[in-house]
């Protein structure tokens, strides 16, 4: 909500020389949380200037310019900007006449956008100034032609300061209005909030308007079979205003006040009802009177039923809208936007007022449903005073007669069943309870009396009715909630709750911290990707094979191509590197630790309905809540692309691939303490023969973890990513449980090590890994570490064969082992992949 400072003054005592930030800090203690500050950011001298005679002169490029000579100052003195009192100007404008006075920027004055205006040569003359246009000056967007000041009704002494006839020297203070406080969504409110904070006298306009009830005029509210319960309009005001006159522009003031606050001048009665809208908060719909067929039906639209918007689309409207109509049909959404039919014109003399109070449910639904938020529907999805639709009526109807010579008819109608707001009992000590504050009962009752509400004390409390414009308050908390503010929330202690002892972190979420910092350690970068994907993404990843992975569908999702809950991270990561990649940063290790969703085939999940927001969930509530929700294990998943090692002297760059991933796979081991086995595996979108499987043994037996692999080419080239990209998948959780709850720790010994290497001969068929773990078991307790450092095929080794060459080493814990004992548990390794695959030593 932006606010003219001026506008603002009516209301409410400002101290002499009040700046923005005294405004805003003042706003800030009641709550209201500051956005910005608005103003037309110009500079004089600019004066009211009197065009005395012109020349037209044709140039080469086939402009006609005018050399104009402009009184800028009462004859004989010295005009703002210490020259002559008759400045020679150059303009490209027609639009004016001898004898019109306009708006003279003088050398010196500056612009908004910092446009400084000098004394310079152009087309052939010395232009000493420019005559400014309301677009220009920040009026307005119009840049057809000079400001005229005759257009707005105004007939100044020449040399008169523009900036302060136009209201160009206001500025606004823009507050963030909270859903729950649609009465700020006024000058009248805001005003109200700066009295609390500061005590300064508050004027209320309410109170300077007499509502008159007009009769006559035919007003049907048709809501038998009200949307959830809710009746769509519980006010409707209307006034009638003839003979108003068309050609009468809208005063400089309210043109000024309207930009600060955001909104555009259009013509003299729509900016009227602009005008009170932002002065009370009750949004003000005119109709040209003449242009109505029949009177007023306020109801819900039918199936079909179209209408054109003011903004000239032609909206299909769906049978929850509610609609102003007439004889021959809907001819607005009511509190959304008017139609186009009844449109007020330029030819507009008899104007309809209407004020009402609807359904903010109903409004809301129906301006998300039409993608058409405007001011009238923020204010009243909020909630509108339901009391101020007859003041704000009557205030049209005076700047109508006031401003634009209309005289008020008694024709009109008067609509108003809404229900009054109930009572809320504050039993006596529950504000000091709540808030942790000693509140006397004078400040609660004097604080509960200053927001509007009516305070009876009782027994067993005060009972207090809230006012009209607040029907966010509808019980005790929420009224102990405006206790605090309005006494002030610095009498709130800052106290720092005390820890419980042996509280702290869970084990999960101490292992789940352990695997991000070991892998970032590593020099992976972690990323959050959105949970959003599309059913291609999920294919692509979300089974190894063409098997059909059942996946989530949001209700109602952001995207329309991305509408599914993902079923791996993998999706997630592509699109970031994508994304990275297209900046430049070729070089990629990026790691997610989040969750995936994995529903059981066949399986419905959600609920229909949900627990009323003010009563504790019932144990079968939560019950229903946790089984509408899919199984969501979470997951970490690893990107590699671009090089593992760059370019550098003697060292040429090494592109990172699956040797890489699975070095991540191996961190993920030492940080769950956990023994991974890596299988040949085979998935839709990796690549054959760079594919593996990952299993770890829990309590159950041996289970697949996860896949780490390069992406198909084809797949990378359809995604626009490197030919080699390496990814990997495992399942946490699973991992986690396999850890267990401790880690232990194995002593370094002090004896040294003894390292051998064996080679054996073995079929190319069997998997390295296989023969790595047969060697490891039949070394025994001795061998401290075994790694695969040779894969030879070629001379010297028997076709379909492969030499495999293992780096190992022993140690005993107790004992400087001797080379016979090392040869002897080398042989014994030897001997059992001889005994399960055929292996045979290499010499």
């Amino acid at each position: 909500m932006r606010v003219p400072i001026s506008w603002l003054a009516e209301y409410v005592d400002l101290p002499a020389g009040a700046s923005i930030d005294d405004i805003h800090a003042a706003l800030v203690k009641v709550g209201l949380e500051e956005e910005g500050s608005h103003d037309f950011d110009l500079s004089g001298p600019i004066v009211v200037g009197q065009v005395l005679e012109f020349v037209e002169e044709p140039q080469s490029n086939g402009k006609t310019i005018r050399w104009c000579q402009v009184r800028v100052a009462p004859e004989g003195e010295l005009a703002a900007d210490g020259g002559a009192d008759v400045h020679g100007i150059v303009c490209g404008a027609r639009n004016f006449f001898i004898g019109d006075k306009v708006v003279v920027t003088l050398p010196g004055a500056v612009l908004p956008g910092g446009f400084a205006i000098a004394a310079r040569k152009t087309y052939g003359h010395l232009s000493d100034g420019m005559i400014a246009s309301a677009r220009e000056l920040g009026l307005g967007d119009d840049h057809d032609g000079i400001l005229r000041l005759s257009t707005l009704g105004l007939d100044p002494e020449v040399g008169t300061d523009a900036i302060r006839l136009l209201g160009l020297d206001d500025a606004a203070v823009e507050v963030n209005v909270t859903p729950d406080r649609g009465y700020a969504f006024s000058i009248r409110g805001i005003a109200r909030e700066y009295s609390h904070s500061t005590g300064a006298a508050f004027r209320d306009p309410v109170e300077r308007v007499s509502p008159v009830v007009g009769a006559g005029f035919p007003v049907t509210i048709l809501d038998e079979a009200p949307i959830r319960g809710r009746v769509g309009a519980t006010v409707f005001i209307t006034r009638v205003v003839r003979n108003v006159d068309p050609t009468v522009p809208s005063p400089a003031w309210l043109i000024a006040r309207l930009k600060l606050a955001g909104i555009r001048s259009i013509s003299l009665v729509v900016d009227i009802t602009n005008y009170v809208m932002l002065e009370f908060g009750q949004p003000i719909h005119g109709y040209d009177l003449d242009a109505l067929q029949g009177g007023i039906v306020v109801r819900r639209a039918t199936a079909g039923e179209t209408l054109e918007t003011l903004d000239g689309q032609t909206r299909a409207l769906d049978p929850e809208d509610l609609v102003i109509a007439d004889d021959r049909g809907a001819i607005g959404l009511a509190g959304v936007m008017g139609g186009a039919a009844t449109e007020i014109g330029s030819g507009t003399t008899n104007v309809l007022v209407e004020a009402a109070n609807f359904d903010p449910v109903s409004i809301a639904r129906t301006a998300r449903r039409h993608k058409l938020p405007s001011e009238a529907s923020r204010r009243f999805e909020r909630g509108v005073d339901p009391l101020v639709a007859e003041p704000a009526a009557a205030r049209v109807v005076e700047l109508l007669e006031t401003l634009a010579g209309g005289v008020a008819d008694p024709l009109g109608s008067r609509h108003h069943e809404h229900p009054e707001l109930g009572s809320v009992l504050v039993p006596f000590g529950y504000v000091s309870g709540l808030i942790g504050v000693d509140f006397t009962d004078d400040e609660i009752s004097r604080s509960l009396v200053e927001i509007g509400a009516t305070v009876d004390e009782t027994e067993a409390g005060l009972l207090v009715t809230p006012p009209s414009w607040r029907p966010d308050l509808i019980d005790k908390a929420s009224l102990a909630e405006e206790v605090a503010r309005i006494v002030g929330y610095d009498r709130i202690p800052s106290v720092l709750p005390v820890a419980p002892p042996g509280r702290g972190l869970t084990t999960t979420q101490v292992t789940r911290r352990r695997t991000a910092d070991v892998l970032a350690a590593g020099g992976l970068v972690e990323v959050l990707a959105y949970p959003f994907v599309s059913a291609t993404q999920n294919a692509l990843f979300g089974s190894p094979d063409d098997t059909e992975v059942p996946a989530v569908r949001v209700a109602n999702p952001l995207d329309s191509e991305a509408a599914l809950l993902r079923t791996s991270l993998l999706p997630g990561l592509i699109d970031i590197a994508r994304r990275n990649l297209s900046r430049g940063l070729t070089d990629l290790a990026l790691f997610e630790i989040g969750l995936v969703f994995r529903p059981e085939p066949g399986r419905r999940y959600g609920q229909d309905t949900l627990p009323v927001g003010a009563a504790l969930p019932s144990t079968d509530d939560l019950a229903g809540l946790h089984d509408g929700i899919p199984p969501q294990p979470r997951h970490v998943g690893v990107l590699v692309l671009g090089n593992s090692v760059d370019k550098q002297p003697g060292q040429p760059a090494v592109a990172a691939g699956i040797a890489d991933v699975l070095d991540v796979v191996h961190l993920l081991e030492s940080a769950l303490a956990v023994a991974l086995r890596v299988d040949p595996g085979r998935h839709k979108s990796l690549h054959p023969g760079r594919t593996a499987r990952l299993f770890v043994e829990t309590a159950s037996g041996e289970v697949a973890v996860g896949w780490a692999g390069e992406v198909l080419p084809a797949l990378t080239h359809e995604l626009d990513l490197p030919r080699v990209v390496g990814v990997a998948e495992l399942d946490l959780d699973v991992l986690m449980a396999a850890a267990g709850s401790t880690i232990e720790v194995a002593p370094i010994s002090g004896y040294p090590a003894a390292t051998q290497d064996l080679s054996l001969v073995v079929a190319d068929s069997v998997a390295a890994g296989d023969v790595e773990r047969a060697v490891a078991e039949g070394a025994g307790d001795l061998l401290e570490n075994i790694r695969l450092v040779d894969d030879y095929r070629g001379a010297g080794v028997p076709d379909a064969a492969k030499s495999l060459t293992f780096a190992l080493r022993f140690r005993a814990p107790d004992r400087t082992l001797t080379a016979a004992e090392a040869s002897g548990a080398k042989l014994s390794g030897a001997a059992r992949a001889a005994e399960r695959f055929s292996a045979t030593v290499r010499e």
